[in-house]
């Protein structure tokens, strides 16, 4: 009976890899129709028990499909929902795939700005991996600065600098960032710090993005607080920036990161940025604001794997 069960497994498992296989043989857009396969996928709970004995066979049969797929330079919202349905097949084939929410966290949240999705994911493979320190940290960064909760990030980033492996420079940071929440120089050195563990080109951009806005952020802080000072001295709200240089308050004034500049509303004494002139979630809490950075994992964590 058991040879019986382990040869339907195996017949199922043919079966789907031959059902994904299909799509790939038409006469189509080969990447259109890897997208609807991953959208036609059943539910991880259905599929495990029907590979009996070779869902982990399955979880990397699918997660082979999905790198197809994410290898894409851009993913329209309809299609990172169907990467996050992917990715929550294959953890539930495999749940200490830990590879697969990392990667899923870093597509989710930076690429796709779709934190709930990878926050979703993150907290299915803290349950599942207690001791693998990047799943809390991934889940630090969306929250202090995809979600604008730099308390929440602190919390999840003290966390994994608690767990077995982290890297050296993670218990000091996160000290600092339960010291400091919400300040532009701790977000810098969080942004800093994962942009130089991480060289998929397309988190780069987006962590370099970030730290631009950061940049921002900080320098938006440093004019308001010499705009006070100015205020301070004579009685009266600068007429511009520039006074601020005249009258000796600042050496000279910052560089708008995106080539745009800073500007001075004279009757409120409010500074703006010319290219961002919302403010970041992360500070709008807070006086002062965080900075962040994401570990490398090496693709060689998830192959070879052995399971029992």
């Amino acid at each position: 009976m058991s040879k019986f069960l382990l040869g339907m497994g195996g017949i199922l498992l043919l079966t789907g890899v031959g059902w994904l296989q299909a799509g790939l043989d038409k006469q189509q857009d080969v990447t259109l129709r890897q997208i609807e396969d991953l959208a036609e996928l059943p539910k991880g709970e259905y599929l495990k028990p029907a590979l009996i004995g070779y869902h982990h066979l399955g979880a990397d049969t699918f997660w082979l499909r999905l790198l197809q797929v994410v290898g894409k330079k851009r993913n329209s919202d309809d299609e990172y929902e169907w990467i996050y349905h992917a990715l929550d097949v294959i953890t539930t084939l495999d749940p200490q795939y830990a590879y697969a929410y990392y990667v899923g966290g870093n597509i989710l949240g930076d690429l796709a700005n779709r934190p709930d999705l990878g926050n979703r994911l993150l907290e299915k493979g803290a349950n599942e991996n207690p001791d693998v320190w990047y799943i809390p940290f991934l889940l630090g960064y969306n929250h202090y600065f995809l979600l604008g909760d730099p308390a929440k990030g602190a919390e999840y980033i003290m966390k994994a600098a608690s767990l077995p492996d982290c890297p050296a420079y993670l218990p000091g940071l996160a000290t600092r960032m339960a010291a400091e929440a919400g300040s532009p120089g701790t977000a810098l050195a969080f942004l800093e710090a994962r942009l130089g563990d991480t060289e998929d080109p397309q988190t780069r951009e987006s962590l370099e993005k970030r730290m631009k806005e950061v940049i921002i952020e900080r320098d938006i802080q440093a004019l308001g607080k010499a705009v006070e000072l100015y205020q301070t001295i004579h009685r009266v709200l600068p007429m511009t920036l520039s006074a601020l240089v005249t009258e000796r308050i600042l050496r000279s004034l910052p560089q708008e990161p995106f080539g745009g500049e800073y500007r001075l509303d004279s009757k409120t004494g409010f500074v703006s940025s010319s290219t961002h002139p919302k403010r970041l979630r992360t500070f709008t809490k807070f006086k002062e604001a965080p900075s962040g950075l994401l570990p490398k994992i090496e693709p060689a964590h998830a192959f070879p794997r052995t399971w029992e």
